[in-house]
């Protein structure tokens, strides 16, 4: 497994700005690495081997299987908590250490070839952390959603973004890391393309 990314704030946690919103550092769990090297070498003194192997298994099914029933329930039986209706696309990624951690509320969507992580392997130490996605929330294709996000109910996160900070509910962001999409600004520029 390669470690996580890791987002771009500062050793406090902050992330440029002065809000408390969106601050998944305070959610998170921190634990040192154990060993003298970084904390993915001693991933088997931290996680069953047995349990991981298992894990790997049933999410290489959940990733592959065309069917969502099938795919929710085992998502279930990992200990994620899974609403109703929700859809998992194709080749979508469940934390493989830690799904429990996973919470997806009634019909969201998580798009094809998303990654939820729940767990960060660092140098000197890891990271754990719940990611929680609202009701009818749409997470896009190749989005990656690092652990300790909360995305809100409703809200949208475009393609390949990286997703770093709590997304409000019924907001849309876009980008590396992901930032709110001013649709004034994109409904502007698609008028004066033509």
């Amino acid at each position: 497994m390669p470690p996580a990314a890791s987002d771009d704030s500062d050793e406090s946690g902050r992330h440029g700005d002065d809000s408390d919103s969106g601050r998944r550092h305070d959610r998170l769990r921190r634990e040192p690495t154990p060993g003298s090297h970084n904390s993915l070498w001693g991933w088997p003194s931290i996680r069953s081997p047995l349990r991981v192997a298992v894990n790997y298994l049933v999410v290489w099914l959940i990733r592959v299987s065309p069917s969502l029933r099938l795919k929710n329930w085992l998502l279930r039986r990992l200990g994620a908590t899974i609403g109703t209706g929700v859809s998992w696309g194709l080749e979508a990624t469940p934390d493989v250490f830690w799904p429990e951690l996973i919470s997806v509320g009634d019909h969201a969507i998580i798009g094809y070839d998303a990654t939820l992580l729940c767990h960060e392997f660092l140098q000197s130490e890891y990271r754990l952390g719940e990611v929680v996605v609202g009701e009818r929330a749409m997470i896009g294709a190749g989005v990656t959603v690092l652990p300790g996000v909360e995305i809100g109910a409703g809200a949208q996160v475009a393609a390949n973004s990286l997703v770093v900070r709590d997304v409000p509910a019924g907001e849309t962001v876009a980008g590396v890391p992901a930032a709110p999409v001013d649709h004034g600004d994109a409904d502007t520029e698609s008028a004066t393309d033509h």
